[in-house]
């Protein structure tokens, strides 16, 4: 494996991190927008906060890690993206910040009417931004941007195609799955019988529809990505083989509501079809654009990164674990209606 592939593997762990983890985060605001009206919806949306309150800022690292890594160690990659993909991007980027200030301002605030237009600006843009990111990943993967940053796509025909809404479709759906599959692993922890059986039938609704979405995709990569399709299809088969057995033995486990393993089974999953698109168009990583070894920045740079990121992990990857297994022991403040121990 050559240094350009090294830095780029990191931070494609990043990649899958924040695909995890902020993916279940996103479609938590999904079902905070589908839970219903004030009375209704109260305790599912007290569940919901208690579950992403204590890690969602941090789930954002990863977003921040991968930006950083991409524009240092591959800078013409970085360069083309930003400068063909900026409408979804700054969507994304908008809908990152007024989620956070939603969900912020509708916990400090008692106002029925401002409760409920921070929630709306908090759920809303838990949908925006997956679907704003989907539309990058598909330009990217179907070979819409440009390698020059000097002579981009257009504003609207680099993200705005099929594999391009199909991408965005695929990432709300799996968001939607796998914040199903945590609430109910958490409500049934907390002894929220009512909410692990809704969460369990919500899951069960957000698979159907990603099935039907991956399935109807295949025809739409064949035809409007043809590259992509061949690398899935090809090197990238025994992941996406993978991913689906993944996502099979989590519905299993949701159906028999084994909801621990369930929550483990589709994040390995996602974990898998991440890895899936890697492997579908390596070497290259502007797909017919740039390859791996084009976009890599000079020699000296990439092994000073690669220090500096051992350091940083040092310092930060412990202190993110244990806040994650606390959460995971329900060491924090249990949600309202929570029943005592």
């Amino acid at each position: 494996m050559t240094l350009p592939e090294v830095v780029l593997s990191v931070m494609w762990v990043g990649v899958t991190l924040y695909a995890v983890f902020a993916g279940a985060d996103f479609g938590a605001g999904l079902w905070d927008l589908l839970a219903g009206g004030a009375r209704r919806g109260a305790q599912p949306r007290r569940l919901i906060e208690h579950s992403i309150g204590p890690v969602w800022e941090a789930n954002h690292v990863w977003l921040i890690f991968v930006l950083v890594v991409l524009w240092t160690g591959f800078p013409a990659a970085f360069a083309a993206i930003m400068s063909s993909l900026y409408v979804p991007l700054t969507a994304a980027a908008i809908g990152v910040i007024l989620r956070g200030a939603g969900l912020a301002f509708r916990k400090s605030v008692t106002e029925v009417g401002l409760r409920r237009l921070f929630g709306a600006t908090f759920a809303v843009s838990s949908v925006v931004t997956p679907f704003s990111l989907g539309l990058v990943a598909g330009a990217v993967a179907s070979g819409r941007v440009p390698a020059r940053p000097d002579a981009p796509a257009g504003a609207i025909d680099s993200w705005a195609h099929p594999t391009g809404f199909l991408a965005g479709t695929l990432a709300v759906a799996t968001c939607a799955y796998l914040a199903a599959t945590f609430l109910a692993a958490d409500a049934d922890r907390e002894g929220l019988v009512a909410l692990a059986r809704r969460y369990r039938a919500l899951g069960l609704v957000a698979a159907a529809v990603a099935g039907v979405v991956a399935l109807g995709g295949i025809a739409v990569l064949r035809a409007d990505a043809p590259r992509l399709y061949d690398g899935l299809t090809g090197r990238g088969l025994p992941l996406v083989a993978l991913s689906a057995a993944a996502g099979l033995a989590s519905l299993a486990s949701l159906l028999r509501r084994r909801f621990g393993l369930a929550r483990v089974a589709a994040a390995g999953a996602v974990v898998a079809v991440v890895w899936g698109w890697a492997a579908a168009q390596y070497p290259e990583l502007l797909v017919g654009r740039l390859t791996i070894a084009e976009a890599a920045g000079a020699r000296a740079t990439l092994v000073a990164m690669l220090a500096s990121l051992a350091v940083g992990a040092a310092l930060f990857v412990p202190a993110l674990v244990a806040l994650l297994v606390m959460h995971a022991r329900g060491r924090f403040e249990a949600p309202p209606g929570t029943p005592e121990p």
